[in-house]
This record gives structure tokens, sequence and C-alpha cells, in this order.
């Protein structure tokens, strides 16, 4: 079937990329799916850094391809060997399915999957497949999703269903920004009654974060961010406290680092009480790097754990997000900063990349 996408063309263009245009909104062809596969309909698609990290050389993926990863949409059809949904059910896209045999899915969604990061790193879904063509040409997955699209092709392991209730901009965030951000507190994180939690580096996932955090009983929550709009935002969606990066005045038993920078993740360690937890989600350049003090490690028993996907299994924790947003705990729909089409895509990462945005959506007619 013919569908439209936004597919990166070259990797490390100049900004502002609403001159240089990396992403060309095009037609493609969509393979039907294969075993294990549906093809669905996409309502919202979320920019986030994670696609921008692409365009700007961050991360390097093989090119053509298709980006965009933090989706909901609507199944229209499944390939053979799928028995448990059906079209018209809405499912939220999460950009790294999970085989469930391998020693990374043994981890219970502390280590990524084996298999499904390779897929990732290729640019293919889960088996290897390749779905989507230009021209006749192979266009790339993004992270076995590519929702910067009108329909996608996936494997059934990339999807979550959700209730109807859930509207499409809700559901998408569920996939990424708080499955990182949120995951990352309530997995790792835990913070007890009566604990503090800052959050360092308030952008889309940093804000659901902040969100959840604010969502658990008795704990106070401090927004930490070099970028004054964002600590505003931070204040209006219930934050206790907000401070620049070198405004800090004490320390918290939990810090989530989500900014991606070496320069925060020394911020939080420093921020980190002694006993406490520094939690890192961010994904910096693969050169950075930081200077920590391991004696203040050792001493006073502080600890630093690394935290990709918020240590989550999609399936368990989405429906646990998917209820704390029913019960008016988790009100995601507050980190949606801007609506755009499509063809806005390359404004869009500028925005990004400028710091001025949390989650810009795509909504899609």
């Amino acid at each position: 079937m013919r569908i439209r996408g936004a597919v990166l063309e070259e990797i490390g263009r100049s900004r502002p990329y609403a001159r240089s245009r990396p992403l060309s909104v095009c037609d493609l062809e969509l393979d039907p799916p294969g075993p294990g596969e549906l093809l669905v309909r996409v309502e919202v698609a979320g920019v986030c850094h994670s696609d921008l990290s692409v365009a700007d050389g961050n991360r390097v993926r093989p090119l053509p391809m298709l980006l965009g990863h933090e989706a909901a949409g609507v199944v229209e059809r499944t390939g053979p060997g799928v028995d448990d949904l059906v079209p018209g059910r809405r499912v939220v896209m999460t950009f790294l399915p999970r085989c469930g045999g391998c020693d990374g899915c043994a981890t219970e969604g502390v280590t990524p999957c084996v298999p499904g990061s390779a897929a990732n790193n290729d640019g293919t879904l889960l088996s290897g497949a390749v779905r989507q063509h230009r021209d006749g040409v192979p266009v790339l997955h993004h992270l076995g999703v590519s929702a910067f699209a009108t329909h996608v092709v996936v494997d059934r392991r990339s999807v979550v269903p959700v209730e109807a209730d859930v509207p499409p901009e809700v559901a998408a965030l569920l996939g990424c920004a708080v499955l990182t951000g949120g995951g990352a507190v309530l997995n790792v994180g835990r913070p007890r009654p009566g604990q503090t939690v800052a959050v360092v580096g308030l952008g889309g996932v940093g804000m659901a974060a902040l969100l959840t955090a604010l969502a658990l009983d008795n704990v106070r929550v401090i927004g930490v961010d070099a970028n004054p709009a964002k600590l505003a935002t931070a204040r209006e969606l219930g934050a206790h406290e907000v401070y620049g990066p070198a405004d800090l005045p004490g320390e918290a038993d939990v810090v989530v680092e989500a900014a991606g920078s070496a320069r925060a993740f020394e911020t939080a360690v420093t921020a980190t009480a002694p006993g406490g937890r520094t939690v890192s989600v961010g994904l910096p350049a693969p050169d950075a790097r930081a200077s920590i003090s391991p004696l203040a490690l050792v001493a006073s028993g502080r600890s630093i754990v690394g935290s990709y996907l918020g240590s989550a299994l999609p399936s368990r924790d989405i429906p646990v997000f998917a209820r704390m947003w029913r019960e008016g705990r988790l009100p995601v729909e507050k980190l949606v900063s801007a609506r755009i089409g499509l063809t806005e895509i390359n404004e869009a990462m500028d925005q990004l990349a400028g710091g001025d945005a949390l989650r810009q959506l795509i909504v899609f007619d």
C-alpha cells in the first residue's frame, strides 16, 4: 500500500533544519504484515530526542531511515500467527521489542533484549525484515517502529494494547516519555514516603519522571534545569521546588538525570544524598565523559544506576501508567507543548534541538 512518511536522507546537516531539511516527507510503499506482524494506522507520533540524535549524528544509523518511535495507532490488519489483537484495537508502540527468550529479556527489564537491540541497530523489524520501500529501494525502520508515517508495519512484540478510553495523544506518550522517565522513578529510583526526588533535565522524559514522582504519596519533588521556562512549567505541573543546576541548596534521595549530557550527569551525582541513588536515563553523545569522585560513592554509600527505557517491561508497565492516568494521578496530556502536521517535522527538530519543546505531537488525520 502507499503511505506517506518522513525519511531521514542525510545525517549531520547543519541547523536550522527548517532550511537544510534532513527529513523529506514523501510517498513510500508498505508491504503487508508478515508472520507475527501488524499493520497499524498511526494516530499520533511524538517528536523525541532519540529521533533528533539520529538526525544530528549522536546516534549513527544506516540510511535512508523512516524516523519516529513514540506513537499510538489503530490495528488495521494482522499477519499470520497474531491471534490476540483484532483490527480496531488501539495500541501503544514501543521502541525496543522483546523476544522473551534471550539473556537480556531474562533480567525483567534491567537490560535490553539482545535480538531486539540488534534489529534496532540494523534498521529492521525483529524478524530481520524491512517492510517499507521507496521506488523499490528499502527504507529502514527506526527502532522497529518508524512512526513518522501514516501507516506502519511492526512486530507484535513492539506494541502494547490499551483500552479505548485512553486517547491517542496520551497513549503515544506512554510508550516512550512516560515509560522511560516514569519507569526510572518506579522501577529504579523507588522512592519511599518521606523521601525527596530531584529530576535533572526537564524535557519530555524528565517532565514525565517529575509527574510520576508527584503521583506518589508523601514524596517531595524538585525540578532542575538551566532553562527558566522549563522551571516555570515544572512549577505549574506541581513541583515543590525548582532550581537551576548551580543553585541547588541540598541533596535528594533519588536523582533522575534525563538531560543526556555529561555535565547534567555530574550535577545529578553531586545532588545525590548519602545513601541515595542516581538514576541516569539520558543518552549523551558516545564520546561524552564525566568526572565523579569514587570516594563520594564509597564513603557515603551512594549508587549510580543506568536505566534504559526506564528498566521497563512495556507489557507490564504501560497498563500501570494507563491506570495512573485514568485515576487522575498522572496528567500525561500536560506534557504536550505543540500539535503539528507531518510536513512540519524539520521545524519540530529545530524546536527540540533548541530546548524549546517538551513533546511536540504529529497528529494524523
